[in-house]
């Protein structure tokens, strides 16, 4: 990856981020993977134990696998998706897991097998608050749930253009990308991303992305 395309939402920083995963070896990996423009200022092998260091440190992201003792990224995304994004790395590619982990309030869920610089460009998409998903296992939840929801018809207060930015939003792509794709500003997407919000009754926009999968919005 480049330096200038690994640096691009510089505004932030570098991201403060937490890892929970109960394999020390695979923490260490990962930490060498995320490069100077992340910090990982705490560990922790199960959910109870990541609970306590997100608490302490207060981070700007938390990488969490799955599958950990103390109840796993499920009950450790529950606790704390509220306050911060929360991405699951996981190998699990099961339908399941990931509708349980976006119903828990993960923003993102990527598998383990993701190249280091997706990785980063995911991860820095996911520090700004935007959904981030692997995309065959986002395609899988929209076919889960339209069949789940079929005959449904959301969104009715949404004009036509707020509805494509719910897509889009829901596929995971950023401001900027939905902006290009819809020939739009970047700052038009984020105006029609507060309304959506205010139209849906939500406040977040990873809640968006539950909407629209509970709806079956692709």
């Amino acid at each position: 990856m480049s330096e200038s395309n690994e640096r691009e939402p510089s505004s932030l920083g570098p991201v403060k981020v937490v890892i929970a995963d109960d394999h020390r070896i695979w923490r260490s990996g990962l930490r060498a993977d995320l490069g100077d423009n992340f910090r990982v200022v705490g560990e922790a092998g199960d959910a109870a134990e990541a609970i306590e260091v997100i608490e302490r440190t207060k981070p700007d992201l938390v990488l969490s696998d799955l599958h950990m003792p103390e109840g796993g990224g499920i009950a450790l995304a529950k606790a704390v998706a509220e306050s911060v994004p929360v991405v699951m790395l996981t190998v699990s590619e099961a339908e399941r897991d990931l509708l349980d982990a976006v119903a828990a309030g993960a923003i993102g869920y990527l598998v383990k097998s993701t190249e280091p610089e997706e990785l980063r460009r995911e991860l820095w998409k996911a520090a700004r608050g935007e959904p981030v998903f692997s995309p065959s296992l986002a395609a899988l939840v929209l076919t889960e749930f339209r069949r789940l929801k079929k005959g449904d018809v959301p969104g009715e207060a949404l004009t036509e253009r707020e509805r494509g930015v719910l897509q889009l939003v829901a596929r995971g792509h950023s401001y900027r990308e939905i902006g290009e794709e819809l020939y739009i500003a970047e700052k038009t997407v984020e105006n029609h991303t507060r309304n959506i919000l205010k139209k849906l009754q939500l406040n977040r926009k990873q809640e968006l992305v539950r909407y629209a999968l509970d709806h079956g919005i692709e």
